[in-house]
């Protein structure tokens, strides 16, 4: 191993000590990318990953932009450094992410993601001409990005694919409102069921505004959601979706003989109560009425 090796793997292990051990940071002696290249990379995906899990990771963070080995090994991480949000918040999307991993619990998958969570801002920044700074479509992009960067780090596929829902989904239950029905709600839960209960969490450590009392709001909305499917859940699970007795109002009110054609219909309306478009539990009539309209369809 040269020199150039010996000073970035020390101070890949000083980053690794200050998030461990809060220690001071002491002086630093920046590294390039190509003194990081004769490093194992599984050993330093370790590495920082100890940092993740460290009692102060935002310190361990900070550290390893210090030395270099952001820059190198994580470039879209490193792209928020000094990357601020514009408009009248000004917040600084690097210092946001170091204490969303701080506050997420503490979970390799979970503190990954933390990391990667918002580096498709700096792809998605426009500003609309209002004079409004946006960043439409940030969780896809930065989702996409994080799976090409997780796939050259050498994670484990499931992992990744946690890694990389948790990323794609994470602004989703920060969007909910009370005024959602039941169909939604159960959309939502559907649509993210993979990495649901982590995500809640993940969208209360998201939460960083030094506004309480925004911060407060924010996180009774996501245990107002949290409460709902939990509900929905129990319900779904006593209730069953359609009535009894569907099959046979299809068969008098179409005038059909019993067959296949009397599952297909019921099947298309089980998949119209999935996407949200009917509520469950109703009387058979709106099912009826319901496949009477869309009976050229089906």
């Amino acid at each position: 191993m040269s020199r150039q090796s010996d000073d970035a793997l020390a101070a890949l292990r000083g980053a690794v000590k200050i998030a461990t051990e809060a220690a001071e940071p002491g002086t630093v002696k920046p590294c390039g990318a190509e003194d990081f290249e004769t490093l194992d990379r599984a050993g330093l995906r370790r590495d920082v990953e100890t940092i993740l899990l460290a009692p102060r990771p935002d310190l361990g963070l900070q550290r390893l932009h210090d030395v270099g080995l952001l820059a190198a090994l994580m470039p879209e991480v490193e792209a928020l450094v000094g990357f601020g949000e514009g408009g009248q918040r000004h917040k600084d999307v690097w210092d946001h992410t170091k204490r969303v991993v701080a506050q997420t619990p503490r979970r390799a998958h979970m503190r990954w993601a933390a990391l990667f969570h918002d580096i498709g801002k700096v792809r998605t920044r426009r500003t609309d001409p209002d004079g409004q700074v946006q960043f439409h479509g940030h969780a896809e992009v930065g989702a996409r990005m994080a799976a090409k960067r997780l796939k050259k780090l050498g994670f484990p596929k499931e992992q990744a694919r946690t890694i990389r829902l948790l990323i794609l989904f994470h602004q989703r239950p920060s969007q909910y409102d009370p005024t959602w029905t039941d169909a939604a709600v159960r959309r939502f839960g559907r649509e993210t069921e993979e990495v649901l209960d982590e995500l809640l969490d993940f969208s209360r450590a998201d939460m960083t505004t030094k506004y309480e009392g925004k911060r407060r709001r924010g996180h009774q909305l996501i245990e107002e959601l949290s409460h709902r499917l939990t509900e929905i859940r129990e319900l779904d699970a006593r209730v069953p979706p359609l009535p009894k007795g569907l099959g046979l109002g299809i068969i008098e009110r179409f005038n059909l003989q019993p067959g296949p054609r009397i599952g297909q219909l019921r099947n298309a309306v089980e998949a119209a109560v999935e996407a949200g478009e009917l509520e469950p539990q109703q009387e058979a009539e709106v099912y009826l009425s319901w496949l009477e309209a869309h009976i050229d369809e089906l």
